[in-house]
């Protein structure tokens, strides 16, 4: 059902002459210390590579600030839900990516390369149709990426939240006060759902603290949320903070 309204929605989008929302699909691998490195070899050897030949210019790949468990999350942008359809198929084909990707591809059952990989689709919000690189100055080696995820109580209050963000203006005021915003999108399919999803930017941890600290006191946040129409609308809130790997095209 989602898909028929997401073409639906694309061919509205397409007749009112707007830009479309883009896609992600957001991977999540689950590792132990000692599965990580040949991980990140893969990413930046043969499977970043070999997205960028697929026609996907820029692509996510980030480890969490903390140490934790294992965790490596890639953020993968599509134009369309078909894009993300034919990938498998089109990586299939790809030689070089079989060659570099060996060790990983072919791995033996009793070595795995990863624990677990989970894989979450989301549709762009209309405010931020397509992803961003942050225009950052530090390296990337300091920077902190803060992942939020919004869960809400109910559908309707899930869509109510993603209205907040788009016509509230909720977008526009990260945009003003210099959240250097990678995504927000809309769960299509994930382990959370009903909920949204996105990405800010920062130069280092004090540079967030302070960004947020404006963000609250600002006049039209205070004005936002204290509103009747966006009360109750997110339920529970997870945030993660990340850092991009040096070959990270964000």
């Amino acid at each position: 059902m989602k898909y028929f309204w997401t073409c639906l929605l694309l061919a509205c989008w397409g007749a009112a002459g707007a830009v479309p929302p883009g896609y992600y699909q957001l991977r999540v691998y689950r590792v132990t210390q000692a599965q990580l490195p040949g991980l990140e070899k893969f990413m930046a050897d043969a499977f970043v590579p070999a997205l960028h030949r697929a026609g996907i210019p820029s692509v996510g790949v980030f480890i969490p600030v903390s140490p934790d468990t294992g965790t490596l999350y890639v953020l993968i942008p599509f134009k369309t839900p078909d894009a993300w359809q034919k990938l498998d198929k089109t990586l299939a084909k790809d030689e070089a990516f079989a060659r570099d990707g060996r060790d990983i591809l072919q791995a033996p059952f009793d070595h795995p390369p990863y624990l677990r990989m989970e894989s979450i689709l989301l549709r762009a919000f209309p405010d931020m149709p397509a992803p961003a690189v942050p225009d950052l100055k530090a390296p990337k080696s300091e920077r902190v990426y803060e992942l939020r995820s919004y869960e809400s109580a109910t559908e309707a209050l899930h869509e109510n939240k993603v209205r907040m963000f788009n016509e509230g203006g909720e977008v526009t005021l990260f945009k003003r006060l210099g959240f250097n915003a990678v995504f927000y999108a809309d769960v299509l399919s994930g382990s959370h759902e009903p909920n949204l999803m996105y990405m800010t930017t920062f130069e280092n941890k004090a540079d967030r603290d302070q960004h947020w600290n404006t963000f609250s006191n600002d006049p039209e946040w205070k004005k936002l949320v204290s509103s009747t129409e966006y009360q109750h609308n997110v339920s529970k809130a997870d945030i993660i903070f990340l850092r991009p790997e040096a070959f990270s095209d964000f």
